[in-house]
């Protein structure tokens, strides 16, 4: 017996017969798919050969900046803007680190409080629980952190800091800049009769510039911050005032 064989001929990929053709035109056939085309190559990018201008610079991380410091030699322009943008990014890294009051322990306070950063002051405020004093002055060292992320605050259990510290002394705050106790308030007396977020600020700018938002550029004089905070201040009565206002003539 013959065995019946069944040849089935394909033709070069995208090709036509007439036959198929006709095919297609009667409807017996599907619409010829279209002939395979590779995408035109294009090389990769290459970053060296990008322009170096202002937007190039833009675009580099801390790191690239800093492996650029020789490379920009020629270009007197660029290298200032280089510097410019690095002095920026360090600043804002340095703003973005705090923003809230940090609880450490006994074993955190060298690392955290004796060896922070020479231009960054610290505020301790030393506290034990279920005293009601403390809760009101946290509550403002809370606001002022947020306002002034530059200056570092930290909270510690009074006797994990000082064995046997008197309770009587809390809550108990200490300032610190360069490894060194700068001043120190102890009682919630020291901050007024009204123990307020602007009245802590008055107090703790006193002496020495306490406080930086990390925003009021390179003048870090105690006359410059409390400027800042006197300013602060007075906004915040004027928008208080212009509420209580508002709320009074609502009620008419």
């Amino acid at each position: 017996m013959m065995a019946d064989y069944h040849f089935v001929y394909k033709d070069v990929e995208g090709a036509s017969t007439q036959w198929d053709d006709i095919q297609r035109k009667l409807g017996n056939l599907p619409p010829k798919p279209p002939a395979f085309k590779p995408a035109p190559f294009e090389p990769a990018p290459d970053p060296d050969s990008a322009p170096k201008d202002k937007s190039w610079i833009d675009k580099k991380t801390e790191e690239e900046l800093e492996d650029l410091e020789d490379d920009l030699d020629d270009d007197r322009f660029l290298e200032e803007y280089r510097k410019k943008r690095l002095a920026e990014m360090r600043e804002a890294a340095k703003i973005s680190k705090y923003g809230s009051v940090i609880p450490i322990s006994g074993s955190d306070f060298v690392r955290e409080v004796s060896q922070a950063p020479q231009d960054v002051w610290v505020v301790v405020i030393l506290y034990k629980e279920g005293f009601p004093e403390f809760g009101l002055l946290l509550q403002c060292l809370e606001e002022l952190a947020v306002k002034y992320p530059a200056t570092k605050f930290v909270k510690i259990i009074s006797t994990d800091c000082i064995p046997n510290y008197p309770d009587r002394n809390l809550p108990t705050l200490l300032v610190y800049n360069n490894g060194a106790v700068k001043a120190n308030y102890v009682g919630l007396h020291s901050f007024g009769r009204r123990c307020t977020p602007e009245g802590v600020a008055l107090v703790l700018c006193q002496s020495d510039p306490v406080l930086n938002d990390g925003l009021s550029g390179s003048d870090p004089s105690r006359k410059a911050v409390l400027e800042g905070v006197r300013r602060r201040f007075i906004e915040k009565v004027v928008t208080e005032h212009e509420d209580h206002d508002d709320d009074r003539s609502s009620g008419d």
